[in-house]
Parts: C-alpha cells; structure tokens; sequence
C-alpha cells in the first residue's frame, strides 16, 4: 500500500503538499492559536510540516496519517530536524479509515477530502476522533469565478463544473453539515502558480460543531 511513484517524484521538491507556502501554514497556526499540549490527527499528512512545525511553534502533540512510505520518511526526518520527534509521530495507513484512539482537540484533513468522497464523508471521519469543543481543519479547493466553458473545467484537472463549489456555496455546505467556520486562511494566486488553475482558489476551513 503506497502512492504511486510519478505522484512522490512530482511532489518530491514540495515540503508542503498543496497550493499552502510555509507561510500561510504559520499564519493558520497563529490564527487559531492551539494550547501547548494540543493532540492534533492529520490525515493524510504528507510530509507532516503542519504537525511539526506547529509542535515546534505552539507546543501541540500529535499523530500524522499517510498511504505514502516516502512522504513519512521525510515527515519523520522533518521531525527529528525540528527537535519535535518526541511530540509527534507518523503512522503509515489509509487514512479514509482511521480514527483516533482518544478524542484529539485537532482533527484535519488538508487537502485530501477524496479520503472521505468528499467534503461531507470527511467532516464526517474527522468527527469520530474528535473530542467535544474541538475543532476541524479542512483545506478544500473552490471556484473563484465561473469557468467558461468545459475545456476550462478540463484544464483545472476536473470532470465536471460542479465537482467545485463556490466560497459562498463551499461556506453553506459547511454549514448545513452542522459545522460553524470561526476561521479560514486561503491560498495567495501566486502560490496556485505551479498548479495553473487561476479560476480555482484553495483554502483550509476552521469549523466547530454547533
């Protein structure tokens, strides 16, 4: 069970595994602000720079999901970099099934929501392992604007016109699935450079249940 190797090759010069910089992954952090000692579960972590850069920033503990062998090398190597080693760790599976074994303070999937079939089956999994008043992290694609035509749609890697929403349609399905968004951090047009989707805008979702 691994990625395929052409997906590791072309993401293998990239710490942060979406349309996020280092940057704006800080700014999240900061945004919500987790108590030292937070337990966070990644899904689909990648090369888990979220999980140790935020252990070695805010203090929080935690454990990283990922189906690829080659992402956790580098997440660990990363950790043990950073000094954090001791505070996080990596567990290579399918993260579409796995939940906790004691309820996390932060439960996120950052850029990954095919591991739930979507955003509403992943609202759903991140919820099994998460403690009550804590929060979910989602980072979710949407559209900017309109595509024009279906070779639009085609050129943004996607099927259909209707496999994105709007921001404001994105909001509302948060919404209706009983999640409140108290933050959101989006993705800068120059950080989509390297995916060439200039309709398409990226964010991760900061949500409590109601």
């Amino acid at each position: 069970m691994d990625l395929p190797r052409s997906f590791t090759i072309r993401e293998s010069s990239h710490r942060v595994l979406n349309p996020f910089t280092g940057e704006k992954l800080a700014l999240l952090g900061r945004a919500i602000s987790p108590s030292p000692g937070t337990r966070v579960l990644d899904l689909a972590c990648g090369k888990g720079e979220l999980l140790c850069t935020w252990a070695r920033d805010h203090g929080v503990t935690g454990t990283g999901v990922d189906i690829s062998t080659v992402f956790l090398d580098a997440a660990r190597a990363r950790a043990v970099e950073l000094g954090v080693a001791d505070h996080v760790g990596f567990v290579h599976g399918d993260a579409s099934g796995h939940v906790a074994d004691d309820p996390v303070g932060i439960a996120a999937c950052v850029g990954a929501t095919w591991i739930g079939s979507g955003v509403p089956g992943t609202v759903g999994l991140l919820r099994r392992s998460l403690a009550p008043g804590g929060m979910m992290l989602i980072g979710e694609p949407y559209w900017r604007r309109d595509p024009e035509d279906e070779a639009t749609v085609k050129a943004c890697g996607l099927s259909r016109a209707d496999d994105l929403l709007s921001l404001p349609e994105l909001l509302t399905r948060f919404g209706d699935l009983g999640c409140d968004v108290v933050e959101m951090v989006l993705a800068d047009q120059d950080s989509w450079d390297r995916y060439q989707r200039e309709y398409v805008g990226w964010g991760v979702f900061v949500m409590m249940d109601r």
